[in-house]
């Protein structure tokens, strides 16, 4: 019944196995892209040697002579040996550690048996040292996998016995008491330890399936987040795109409630506590500003969760950053009962879900960056060749050849010169404000023909703001929005004011006109997307302010005031960081220069 008893032992295996799989450093011996150092392989040699150790103890003292049996191991006697399952941990050591591993863990538990003493001590504790060396050597034959089957397990646990009953045979004296006790424990510690190596190695590849099983289950539903998610956040992150995504990530993510921010206010909150966690409001949460400003995620509690309603059921959240180009714009925080039911991989899925939705802001960054390109260019190409603009500019020249000669032949310098602008601003990205003046004094020199004196504008320069940049075909737009939106239908006095200034260390721009101004409704959205225009010939308003955001700076923005029937004013302000430069024809006496 020596087998019997054996296997009872193998009840110290499973509890092993199961507490080395919780350690990190001991997962990674199975990962082919991690490695393991020094200090964490030596900690590895010290625990499978004392589980060879925990195995000789646990052993049964046989004697062969007197046909005794002894429960648990002590100092033994010259006729004393140990049937026991030290080999075991050994064995282990060497099929997921390698030789080193499996080398070093024999020699503790093979030293530590020779010590005890009787007459197997010698060949026990250098069968021990073997049995690691044979394990190593097998495991580096594996080249499919790190771990090896439970049924070459079960081999190689068995064979590693067998070696060290033939090694007691050779080594152990006398000869007779050697083989009597290769006899009575030899078949029981053969089959006890193939079965115990193998239970051993079952236990950790059900381990490490079942975590590579719950990867695969969270990698396809972050591939199918990831995929529901990025139509929205193409857009950006705004309140209508963070309101789709809060509403996927609901649904795929067992929480309370989802919310995203910008880095001032809540974007959208879906879920429980919707009704005082509101969309629009001001970010309250302390932690939510430190993420924003750190950049580093964070797990918090009820406390600092600070919501002002006792009976809110958000009681902890995992707040995580949303980034474009290293810089923190929003966060996604997820909403939970309690902080139990935040376990690693539900936080290991929140990271990733933050990482993915950053990756996404950033290619819709790149999209808008290419289309605001795109649409330049293209706009600026139809500006050149823009039919209906040349057909009126001629038509005006041609009915003042004969009444104003003079007057005609300065319209067509006008017109050459702002063509020439046109085709200018194609092929750069920059120009000076004072670029820009002149070829909106080129275009508004055939505007005004066209007005019948109807027409009166007014330009404030100064010479220290003309002189910073801009993104090309900056100005142009704006004042042909103000003259076809604002000043076309009136039949007298239709003003128009360019003003250039300087500000301490920047220069402000505004445009202004006494046209019909811009309705309301019309006017929260101008800015906010692109607005189609029959016959324009330059480029968008919507166009023109996300290139001086994106080129400039967010503090570059365009600024529209307007009053229904008492005109509009659009102004924004870019920083002088350029040396002052030597201007052309003198411009920029502080005066006003106006055109009738």
């Amino acid at each position: 019944m020596l087998v019997l008893a054996m296997i009872e032992r193998l009840g110290i295996i499973v509890t092993v196995a199961f507490i080395l799989t919780r350690l990190p450093f001991f997962r990674r011996l199975f990962d082919p892209h991690s490695s393991i150092n020094t200090g964490q392989r030596l900690l590895l040699v010290v625990i499978f040697g004392c589980f060879g150790i925990i195995g000789t103890y646990t052993g049964i003292i046989i004697n062969p002579i007197e046909d005794s049996t002894d429960r648990w191991t002590r100092v033994l006697n010259d006729d004393e040996a140990i049937a026991n399952s030290r080999v075991l941990g050994v064995v282990v050591a060497g099929l997921l550690g390698g030789w080193r591993i499996g080398v070093g863990a024999g020699i503790i538990a093979g030293v530590h048996r020779f010590f005890l003493g009787g007459f197997t001590g010698l060949a026990c504790g250098a069968a021990t040292i073997v049995a690691g060396v044979f394990a190593g050597i097998v495991s580096s034959k594996q080249t499919k996998s790190r771990i090896v089957t439970p049924q070459a397990a079960l081999i190689v646990g068995g064979i590693a016995e067998a070696m060290q009953m033939l090694i007691i045979l050779g080594v152990a004296r006398p000869f007779d008491r050697a083989l009597a006790l290769v006899q009575d424990i030899g078949i029981p510690m053969i089959v006890a330890n193939a079965i115990g190596t193998a239970i051993f190695v079952l236990i950790i590849r059900s381990v490490i399936q079942e975590e590579e099983r719950m990867g695969a289950v969270q990698s396809q539903k972050a591939l199918r987040i990831a995929n529901l998610t990025l139509i929205h956040m193409r857009k950006g992150l705004t309140p209508v795109s963070a309101a789709e995504v809060c509403s996927i990530l609901f649904k795929e993510v067992p929480s309370l409630a989802v919310a995203m921010t910008d880095r001032h206010r809540i974007l959208c909150h879906i879920g429980n506590g919707h009704d005082h966690h509101s969309s629009g409001h001001e970010i309250r949460t302390e932690a939510t500003r430190q993420v924003i400003e750190t950049g580093i995620g964070v797990t918090v509690s009820r406390d600092e969760i600070q919501c002002n309603d006792p009976n809110c059921p958000l009681q902890a959240a995992v707040i995580a950053p949303l980034k474009q180009q290293d810089k923190t714009i929003g966060t996604l925080k997820v909403y939970f009962s309690t902080e139990r039911m935040i376990s690693p991989i539900m936080l290991e899925l929140i990271q990733g879900l933050s990482t993915l939705l950053s990756h996404q802001l950033e290619i819709a960054e790149g999209e808008k960056h290419r289309a605001l390109a795109q649409e330049s260019e293209i706009k600026a190409l139809q500006a050149q060749v823009s039919p209906h603009f040349l057909f009126n500019a001629m038509n005006t020249i041609v009915s003042l050849i004969r009444t104003d000669p003079d007057r005609a032949r300065k319209l067509l310098l006008s017109l050459s010169s702002f063509f020439r602008q046109n085709l200018a601003g194609t092929t750069k990205h920059y120009s000076t404000l004072l670029e820009e003046v002149e070829h909106v004094k080129a275009y508004l020199a055939i505007e005004e023909a066209r007005f019948y004196d109807r027409l009166d504008v007014s330009y404030f320069l100064e010479e220290e703001a003309l002189r910073a940049r801009v993104p090309s075909m900056t100005l142009q737009p704006i004042v042909e929005n103000a003259i076809k939106h604002g000043l076309k239908t009136m039949d007298s006095n239709a003003q128009l004011m360019i003003r250039v200034t300087h500000e301490a260390d920047r220069a402000m721009v505004q445009i202004e006109d006494n046209g019909l101004g811009i309705e309301e409704e019309r006017l929260n959205s101008l800015l906010a997307e692109p607005v189609s225009s029959e016959g324009g010939t330059g480029i968008g308003l919507y166009n023109v302010n996300a290139r001086l955001m994106k080129m400039i700076g967010e503090d570059s923005g365009l600024a529209i005031q307007s009053d229904t029937g008492k005109g509009t004013s659009i102004s924004f302000s870019i920083s002088l960081n350029e040396k002052k430069s030597q201007l052309e024809r003198g411009i920029g006496d502080g005066t006003a220069h106006h055109y009738y």
